[in-house]
């Protein structure tokens, strides 16, 4: 009688593929057309999972100037005024990095962020590691197709071209 030992060697995988059935439906122009706060309260039940208490968002609107702003722990984004500068759909680009900033900054402590996937009306937006961001690049042909973290300068706001 004979006794083969066999070495059994787990083969991890990264699955490169995007659960899109998490994907969390935003579009950018109701973003900024003074529709951050109930995106965000949309959001919450998610952003629950990662943390305990999250931060109070406070929409300061006013119509007569018009300007739309957040407030969040103290901090106030401005997404348009009077004062800014707006190239075509800079609003939508603006409300996007501050909807992603607010979200992001709680996440601080936790294994994953909020990632941006497309933009403009088709934007939305799924939890994921940052290996999980990277390894999805290996299948996804197209760089704007790619999750992002957006960011506050124009006119791609962090998206990959």
């Amino acid at each position: 009688m004979a006794i083969v030992a066999t070495a059994c060697k787990a083969q991890t995988t990264t699955n490169a593929d995007l659960d899109y059935d998490r994907l969390i439906q935003l579009d950018a122009e109701n973003l900024a057309e003074t529709g951050i706060g109930e995106a965000y309260l949309q959001l919450l039940p998610e952003l629950q999972k990662y943390v305990s208490q999250p931060a109070r968002v406070e929409e300061l609107i006013d119509s007569d100037l018009p300007q739309y702003a957040v407030r969040v722990d103290g901090t106030e984004y401005v997404v348009y005024s009077p004062d800014s500068v707006e190239d075509e759909g800079a609003s939508w680009g603006v409300a996007t990095y501050v909807f992603f900033k607010v979200v992001n900054d709680q996440l601080a402590n936790a294994d994953v962020r909020f990632f941006a996937i497309n933009a403009g009306n088709d934007l939305g937006g799924l939890f994921l590691t940052q290996e999980q961001a990277e390894a999805s690049r290996v299948t996804l042909r197209r760089p704007s197709d790619w999750p992002y973290l957006p960011a506050a300068d124009g006119p791609w706001y962090g998206q990959y071209h």
